[in-house]
């Protein structure tokens, strides 16, 4: 790789990156600096093209001032190099530290409301017509009308899950409370069916991965947004809840609902969302929570345990989510 660019100096150690559910990152360090070498391994986003385009959009975005992190270009201006069949991309290393909301102030809570929304209408700005298309290469500028989750598939899921859950050895803790969670979340569900909601009205430009270990930081500012593998094009709005469900999730499940509030407040001025849009985008996270299990899945399907940890909180968000379901959507639109 550093063959390719000859201006980034020897190797001196290559060091990997701990965090990173999907792809792999390391810590390249050479006689001329220090650099984040990526290794793009998620099969949806990992072809020559699909990176290109998104380095186009960061390179583009920082133009305009946005805290990214553009790829270095080699000795023939590529972003992108295949090597032994995989893709691989040299990035500037970014000091600075990833926070979540229980490290972040109000302030600093509107500031980051502020940031996805300017995110969002930077996109709107630099991306081209000939663009449109996401990350698994399926997603167009009508996006938005994908139907929400259904009840019968979540279903069949669900009793899968329970049969894995009962089935896994050793048994332990996490097997019984992922079987408990699993029945409570199909009463849930049967209770609330009649509130699925209709495919969303609207789509753009988004990140697609906005969280916590996506963002870094110096001090309270934003350092830099990260893994833009997932930039397609789907109901903004939503990606502005699924981030606050994740930045601002307490380890008990609930949401600190006195961030959300300045940081979606800060979102609707940023992007000129109003409070129907917001309301609308809750109740379809909403909904896509109560059906989504992605965390089992890699436990029990896959047999990946790097997920584990996540479940407690995201399967509690799900049930505090519909008992608080009013204070919730009153503090996006609010």
């Amino acid at each position: 790789m550093l063959r390719r660019h000859r201006h980034a100096g020897e190797p001196l150690a290559c060091v990997p990156v701990a965090e990173g559910l999907l792809n792999r990152g390391f810590r390249l360090s050479t006689t001329r600096g220090t650099y984040f070498l990526k290794q793009h391994l998620d099969a949806p986003t990992a072809d020559r093209a699909t990176i290109a385009r998104q380095h186009r959009a960061t390179q583009r975005l920082h133009a305009l001032g946005l805290p990214v992190a553009p790829p270095l270009p080699d000795a023939t201006g590529r972003t992108v190099a295949v090597i032994d069949g995989h893709c691989y991309a040299l990035h500037p290393w970014i000091d600075g530290r990833h926070r979540d909301g229980t490290q972040l102030s109000t302030g600093c809570s509107r500031r980051l409301g502020t940031l996805l929304g300017q995110v969002h209408t930077a996109l709107d700005r630099v991306m081209e017509p000939s663009e449109h298309a996401g990350p698994d290469g399926t997603c167009g500028a009508d996006d938005g009308g994908r139907a929400s989750a259904d009840l019968q598939d979540t279903f069949r899921a669900i009793d899968e899950l329970i049969r894995l859950a009962r089935a896994h050895r050793p048994r332990d803790s996490f097997d019984a409370l992922a079987e408990h969670r699993l029945r409570e979340r199909r009463r849930l569900l049967a209770q609330h069916a009649h509130h699925r909601p209709p495919p969303a009205a609207a789509a753009g430009w988004v990140h697609g991965d906005f969280h916590p270990l996506n963002l870094l930081y110096r001090g309270a500012e934003p350092a830099a947004i990260v893994d833009w593998d997932r930039l397609g094009v789907r109901p903004r709005a939503e990606e502005a809840v699924r981030a606050a469900a994740i930045f601002f999730v307490r380890p008990g499940g609930e949401l600190a609902l006195e961030k959300v509030r300045p940081y979606a407040r800060a979102y609707r001025r940023a992007t000129g969302a109003d409070r129907a849009e917001l309301a609308a985008a809750a109740h379809r996270v909403w909904w896509e929570r109560l059906n989504d299990f992605w965390t089992l899945r890699w436990r029990y399907q896959l047999h990946d345990r790097r997920a584990d940890p996540q479940f407690p909180a995201v399967s509690a968000l799900a049930v505090w989510w519909t008992r608080e379901y009013e204070a919730v959507r009153d503090a996006f639109t609010g």
